[in-house]
């Protein structure tokens, strides 16, 4: 990715072609949407898209928070999905700041 694309790109300038919402499902489940979703898009030659993992349950819950957005990105590095994924990058403030990420995908 140039530097002009990436400097819109962290400052929330380009529109994601497409974004998925993982809260509230568990790791399994999370896991499963997101390889169909990101071989999909690639498929669709779309290059950029959202990916919301939240940003943790609350701390009055006894669970460990954040587990989505710690593992999604160790999921886009490995393969299946690493084929297809070019960059990861937090995502801006006005699409969901560290609750998300933006993923651009390789050509195909």
């Amino acid at each position: 990715m140039d530097a002009r694309v990436f400097d819109k790109l962290t400052r929330g300038k380009l529109a994601p072609e497409g974004r998925i919402d993982l809260h509230g499902m568990t790791l399994t489940e999370a896991h499963n949407a997101l390889v169909r979703f990101i071989i999909r898009s690639h498929a669709d030659k779309k290059r950029l898209v959202l990916v919301i993992t939240g940003k943790g349950g609350r701390p009055d819950h006894q669970r460990e928070t954040g587990v989505l957005r710690r593992q999604v990105p160790h999921w886009l590095q490995v393969p299946p999905l690493s084929a297809h994924v070019q960059q990861i990058v937090t995502a801006n403030v006005r699409h969901g700041g560290s609750g998300a990420y933006y993923i651009y995908l390789r050509k195909v």
